[in-house]
């Protein structure tokens, strides 16, 4: 038969339960103060945009990109026979590309490794995404993987030919899908950069990444927009009412709390 606990121990365990959320609010604050004194150390350096698109096309993912929405570009006007659903089908896929980004940074990016028959599951974009999670601070880390571009563009390619029904029609969801593509990357990296936030706009989506990954993990996963997809799916809580994770920096620590 359990015994009830003393009240006293009840206090105790709440006066420590209450010191350990409070040390990890004050380290990830520690956190964000750094961050925020780093981006004002740098201000001089990296101030303009100009500077920070230097830096951007340094790295190898842009091109990737920029390649794929030429060569899909090209592809469409040498086809021809534009119809009104290729002026709709950007516009259906702007609207559900939050939704797909939320998707894809949950279950993909945040994927927990398993084993089946003694052999390790754990895909490369799921380590590359723990890895900036260790350090957001690592700007080849932002980007996507040029590996990955090895399978994906096949991949992607193949949708787009195969799933619509017509060839035109399906450059046009490459176009787009490429175009979106350059805009995920840039904003990305951009929020990870030593480019302050002028806008508005861009304001609150760099408020909602940081969040991400200075707060709580669990919450905020989409990155091109702020309260869109993440406030439909109920993932962008008041921040106020969210306790600091221990685990924003270990993602496999994360899994093991749930």
């Amino acid at each position: 038969m359990s015994t009830i606990p003393h009240p006293r121990h009840l206090l105790d365990r709440y006066r420590r339960w209450r010191t350990e959320q409070a040390r990890i609010e004050h380290a990830a604050q520690a956190e964000v103060d750094a961050d925020e004194r780093g981006l004002t150390a740098r201000r001089s350096r990296e101030l303009t945009l100009t500077a920070a698109g230097r830096q951007f096309w340094a790295h190898p993912s842009p091109w990737v990109i920029a390649a794929m929405l030429v060569g899909y570009a090209v592809a469409r006007v040498v086809v021809g026979g534009f119809h009104t659903f290729d002026a709709v089908l950007p516009l259906v896929v702007l609207a559900a590309f939050p939704f797909v980004e939320w998707v894809i940074h949950v279950f993909i990016l945040h994927f927990k490794p398993f084993e089946v028959a003694g052999r390790r599951v754990d895909p490369l974009l799921a380590r590359e995404h723990r890895a900036h999670h260790a350090d957001p601070r690592d700007l080849p880390l932002v980007f996507i993987p040029t590996k990955v571009y090895l399978w994906l563009v096949p991949a992607l390619t193949a949708v787009g030919l195969l799933a619509f029904g017509r060839v035109g029609l399906g450059l046009t969801f490459l176009v787009t899908t490429a175009a979106i593509g350059m805009v995920y990357e840039w904003t990305h990296y951009l929020i990870h950069s030593d480019y302050r936030p002028r806008s508005r706009a861009y304001r609150a989506v760099w408020r909602n990444h940081r969040l991400h990954h200075y707060k709580n993990e669990r919450y905020w996963f989409t990155v091109t927009t702020a309260g869109t997809a993440d406030r439909v799916l109920r993932t962008s809580p008041d921040p106020s009412s969210v306790a600091s994770s221990p685990t924003a920096k270990d993602l496999l620590a994360s899994f093991e709390r749930r």
